[in-house]
């Protein structure tokens, strides 16, 4: 019987909207779920503030304020927030679905990363910080759990519950600091006062982190890694991964400088300092392996906390005595509230020897706590019962994401669930490596459950076919059913393969290329023939003549004033001497024979007016003068004034004489 409480709110329509599927994750303000909108039939994360949290108004008030910081940031980097609202006392953020993990996943899987991937991690989170501080906003809570990595390969910041705006002051009403200890800056401990800086050393220490697979600073409770936030730098990344390249070392050393007027002013500064150092490197610097790469760091992960700020100096900050943990966090991998040496408690007073009753009424307390210790041993059982009953008897599927199929299954084993492979493609995912789960990383399962492994079998190649000598639209059916597309259509003449078949691919035949890729293909327009010279003859004469040389004709719509006589041919469509194929149609234009136009009157107008009228109203000039004594005025015309003639004809003036 299965007897796992139930989330309450999984199966629930919100806000008449949004239909909750599964939950997806929980945190210390609010628990995620994978989620519909039944408006606009797609899938989301709604993220639900906790009911006892929302009855905190400072509380909401930063809920809200991170679905108006975040919708204000239009970037690809940047998780999208699509609505926010209230329904039933439950506040919630809708905001885009990313399929895949957080960076904490990763490094808890790999350790640490190599110095490309690592890079490959910390740009686009840095571009999506950018955004944030051109627009003045401050994270303030960049850490691995709020770098999300899709199952494409997109990075996307999340969570900007604690986003403030440039220069805020960070406390609460009691004077305590939030954000997470790890990466916490020097100056938001002491002072409380955070800008863009603040955010670049916090990238500082993730970017250590992913290249060493460790965080910088260490201790065995939280006054610990504060003081050594205070008052020591951030070691070089080298000292834990031997032959790191000394350009990332000053990456780190620069942007996690104690003084802020050190580090880069904002995350686009960071981003051309890692640029900068990446183009100085090798692909072997690129491709180092780290010693911890692929080690196992499963540990819970590390919560956004509120840090009581230190009200003495920080040179008193003394740190706790204690073993000093490398993972800068407690020995259960949470980071705690900072807290301060406490005086020593005084020793107890020695037992009483065995056997020896104790007198009056100190007889009576020993034997009071002697049954109540019984009946907590009694309530420890039945607790421990119900434990089992409903959670003992579960376990989380522990993430394997991007392990090969052997580490995954040897990790699935030890965990005492049995496993079953199937294989899929990925473009992003190496070839054999693990691409997800069912059920997912961090979902419930039955202590003997089976978890299906989705192995990648890298990218998904499609061949290019051999279509050579086929006609057009079967060579088309057969890319498109390769998994290809057709490309751009190109003509050429061929003596050997028929008119509208195929000469050749690109890429040839038998080249794998994705899904989806375009074919270019070059189709046969047959022998080249000599166009015919067509112009001058009547259209009948015409059209046989095209149809003895292995061509069509077609009669144009519109026709033509030419010299040619009316009904003959004034144009041909190709030329004369023009290269076609045989069958290809020759487009003829007919003449409507020459245009009359009306001669206007120039007697009596001077020579040069009379050649201008005559030349705009479409006619040829020729003056006639006597031979002595003319006179600049025209006495008469060849063509009658009102009477028509020919477009281009020529009219002759004569001029007047002297006597």
């Amino acid at each position: 019987m299965d007897t796992t409480l139930p989330d309450p709110l999984v199966d629930q329509l919100l806000d008449d909207r949004y239909r909750i599927e599964a939950r997806i994750a929980t945190g210390g303000m609010a628990t995620v779920y994978r989620a519909l909108d039944t408006r606009l039939d797609r899938v989301l994360a709604l993220k639900v503030m906790h009911p006892d949290l929302a009855r905190d108004a400072a509380f909401t008030e930063r809920f809200i304020r991170e679905a108006k910081s975040a919708a204000r940031l239009d970037h690809p980097n940047v998780v999208s927030v699509f609505d926010q609202g209230t329904d039933a006392g439950y506040v919630y953020l809708a905001m885009e679905y990313v399929a895949g993990c957080t960076l904490r996943d990763v490094l808890r899987e790999r350790g640490a990363l190599q110095p490309r991937a690592a890079l490959d991690v910390m740009e686009p989170v840095l571009a999506a910080l950018g955004a944030a501080h051109r627009a003045e906003l401050v994270h303030r809570d960049i850490k691995p759990e709020n770098v999300l990595i899709g199952d494409d390969g997109r990075v996307k910041v999340a969570d900007f519950g604690l986003v403030r705006a440039v220069g805020t002051n960070t406390t609460t009403d009691s004077g305590s600091v939030l954000g997470t200890l790890s990466y916490l800056a020097p100056e938001q401990i002491e002072h409380g006062v955070v800008d863009t800086r603040t955010d670049v050393y916090a990238c500082g220490v993730v970017l250590y982190e992913m290249l060493t697979g460790l965080k910088p600073h260490s201790g065995a409770n939280p006054a610990q890694v504060l003081y050594q936030h205070l008052n020591q730098d951030v070691p070089p990344p080298s000292g834990e991964t031997p032959g790191l390249a000394p350009e990332l070392d000053e990456v780190v050393a620069v942007c996690t400088s104690r003084d802020p007027g050190l580090r880069p002013d904002d995350a686009v500064g960071m981003l051309a300092l890692v640029r900068e150092a990446r183009a100085a490197l090798t692909d072997e610097q690129l491709d180092l392996r780290p010693p911890r790469a692929l080690a196992s760091h499963a540990g819970p992960e590390e919560r956004t906390t509120v840090l009581p700020r230190p009200s003495v100096s920080p040179s008193l900050l003394t740190p706790l005595p204690g073993r000093a943990q490398r993972d800068g966090t407690d020995r259960d991998g949470t980071d705690r509230t900072a807290r301060f040496e406490q005086p020593p408690v005084p020793p107890q007073s020695a037992p009483p020897a065995p056997g020896r009753r104790l007198p009056g009424p100190l007889g009576r307390v020993r034997r009071r706590t002697a049954l109540l210790m019984a009946a907590a041993v009694l309530a420890m059982l039945a607790g421990t019962g119900v434990w089992y009953i409903s959670s003992g008897q579960f376990t989380s599927v522990p993430a394997v994401l991007d392990l090969t199929e052997q580490q995954a299954e040897q990790k699935l084993d030890r965990a005492g669930l049995r496993v079953s492979t199937r294989q899929e493609f990925s473009d992003t995912i190496e070839r054999g490596h693990v691409m997800a789960t069912d059920p997912r990383p961090g979902e419930r399962i039955r202590n003997t459950g089976r978890v299906t492994l989705i192995i990648s079998r890298g990218p998904q190649r499609a061949e290019v076919p051999n279509v050579k000598g086929m006609p057009l639209d079967q060579a088309k059916k057969k890319i498109t059913g390769a998994g290809l597309t057709v490309g751009e259509l190109q003509q050429q003449f061929s003596g050997e393969t028929p008119q509208g078949s195929v000469l050749s691919t690109d890429p040839g035949p038998g080249t794998e290329r994705r899904p989806d890729s375009p074919v270019n293909l070059v189709v046969s327009k047959g022998e080249a023939l000599d166009v015919p010279d067509v112009t001058g003859l009547p259209v009948d004469d015409a059209t046989s003549a095209l149809h003895d040389a292995g061509f069509q004709a077609k009669v144009a719509d519109t026709q033509v004033y030419s010299d040619r006589g009316k009904g003959d041919v004034a144009d041909q469509s190709p030329a004369k001497g023009a290269k076609a194929a045989k069958g290809d149609t020759i487009t003829l234009t007919v003449s409507k024979g020459k245009e009359m136009l009306p001669v206007p009157d120039v007697t009596g107008r001077s020579e040069a007016d009379a050649r201008r009228i005559l030349t705009e109203a479409g006619f040829q000039v020729k003056v006639d003068r006597p031979f002595l004594f003319p006179k600049d005025s025209v006495d008469s015309q060849s063509v009658r004034a009102g009477d028509k003639a020919a477009r281009g004809d020529t009219i002759t003036i004569r001029m007047k004489s002297g006597f």
